[in-house]
């Protein structure tokens, strides 16, 4: 390989990892505050984490589509690299969990605030004594679960 090459790859692979990291990281920090039952602390940086993982997953696609761009590199560097992506599949999936907790609860409240004002409105009867439908009550709840 040319030197240019070598140092194409070896740029392209740190690239990567500082990409890996940086966003391993915050993932992690999201993953706290999801723990710590905050997650209207993540909105802030929901658009920057956002970013970190589209321009993650285009980097990773585009090496999946060209794996010889960073066949020069060092060991060194791809080890480093190989290393930040492993460190960032156990954030990926301890924020999964995280997340996937959050909505639980969120869907569990909803389901509960529903269930009290559903209680607290009585039974619908649809006709009165008079044969008559009765009036009913204008106000709705809804829970909508989109899977």
């Amino acid at each position: 390989m040319t030197d240019a090459a070598t140092l194409n790859a070896t740029a392209r692979v740190r690239q990567l990892t500082d990409l890996t990291t940086r966003l391993t990281a915050r993932l992690s920090e999201e993953s706290k505050v999801f723990e710590s039952h905050r997650p209207q602390d993540a909105a802030a940086a929901l658009a920057g984490t956002q970013d970190l993982a589209n321009t993650y997953r285009r980097e990773s696609a585009q090496l999946k589509a060209n794996p010889a761009s960073v066949a020069a590199a060092s060991l060194t560097d791809k080890t480093a690299l190989i290393r930040a992506t492993e460190a960032f599949e156990a954030v990926l999936s301890r924020h999964a969990r995280a997340v996937e907790a959050a909505r639980i609860i969120s869907e569990g409240l909803v389901r509960t605030i529903a269930a009290e004002v559903n209680d607290q409105r009585g039974s619908p009867s649809a006709y009165g004594a008079s044969g008559r439908a009765n009036a009913g009550d204008g106000r709705a709840v809804a829970f909508n679960r989109q899977a």
